[in-house]
């Protein structure tokens, strides 16, 4: 079975296609990146996609397509994107295996990069 750059879980799934299905928009899916903030280095960003950006990494996963940022593939490779709610609110979070710490109010986080050959076989579908 290929290695995916990145998985869902049902709850994030069934929240992107809510999300798609209640946009004004003619959303496609989502994309997925980080930027530079916070103290502990980088968060997570997510845009609606109307047309894919060339380049991007496309994962459909559960019937839903998310896109990934090709300059955050490296640290995203392996995450599993969630939708989690509770009694303060309702977020998507990331379970990465390449994040090496957090800040203490979890705005951002800390990401070393994946291995390269595995970026290049996830890219393959090997």
């Amino acid at each position: 079975m290929p290695f995916k750059i990145m998985s869902l879980t049902d709850a994030a799934a069934e929240r992107i296609t809510e999300i798609i299905e209640d946009s004004e928009k003619s959303v496609i899916g989502l994309r997925v990146g980080i930027k530079n903030a916070g103290c502990a280095g980088v968060s997570y960003t997510m845009d609606y996609v109307e047309t894919p950006v060339a380049g991007d990494d496309h994962v459909e996963d559960h019937g839903v397509n998310v896109w990934v940022d090709p300059k955050a593939t490296m640290f995203l490779l392996g995450t599993v994107m969630d939708f989690e709610q509770g009694k303060m609110g309702s977020s998507f979070t990331f379970k990465n295996p390449n994040q090496t710490g957090a800040c203490g109010c979890g705005e951002s986080v800390t990401l070393a990069p994946a291995d390269l050959k595995a970026i290049a076989e996830a890219r393959a579908g090997a």
